[in-house]
Parts: structure tokens; C-alpha cells; sequence
């Protein structure tokens, strides 16, 4: 199982992301689980200056805007 985060203040952009995600998991058969990260302290770990930003199995793979789903399939393979 394949654990992504997105790390963001819960804004539109952010709840969208996550929801684009879980979209895209479900129609791959992709065993997912998806976190919602709003905590400061948390995304400042992984130095996020822009979000929504996606981490996948602890590595920053996106920051800045709501991913295309062709790059979230690629990283869900």
C-alpha cells in the first residue's frame, strides 16, 4: 500500500487534490490510503513553500497546484 499525503492549510486547492487522488487510485485498483496534512509544523518538514503538495511514501514528489492525473497515475504505479 502505497501512503500519500497532501499537506496543505485545507484550502479548495488542497481538498481537490486529495479528491483527484483518491479518484484516480480507485479507477487503477490502486491500494491507496490518502492524508489530508494541515498541521504547519508537519509541512515544514519536507519544505513545502507553495501547496497543495503531494508526498508519496515519505518523498516530495509536488508542490504549487493541483497535479494532472497522468502525473498522479505515474506515481501510483
Amino acid at each position: 500500500m502505497k501512503t500519500v499525503k497532501v499537506l496543505g492549510t485545507g484550502c479548495t486547492k488542497c481538498t481537490k487534490t486529495a479528491e483527484v487522488i483518491e479518484r484516480v487510485a480507485q479507477a487503477m485498483g490502486a491500494d491507496v490510503e490518502v492524508i489530508k496534512e494541515t498541521r504547519p509544523e508537519v509541512i515544514m518538514q519536507y519544505q513545502v513553500m507553495r501547496t497543495p503538495a503531494v508526498v508519496v511514501d515519505e518523498t516530495l514528489v509536488h508542490s504549487g497546484s493541483i497535479p494532472a492525473q497522468e502525473e498522479i497515475k505515474q506515481w501510483l504505479q
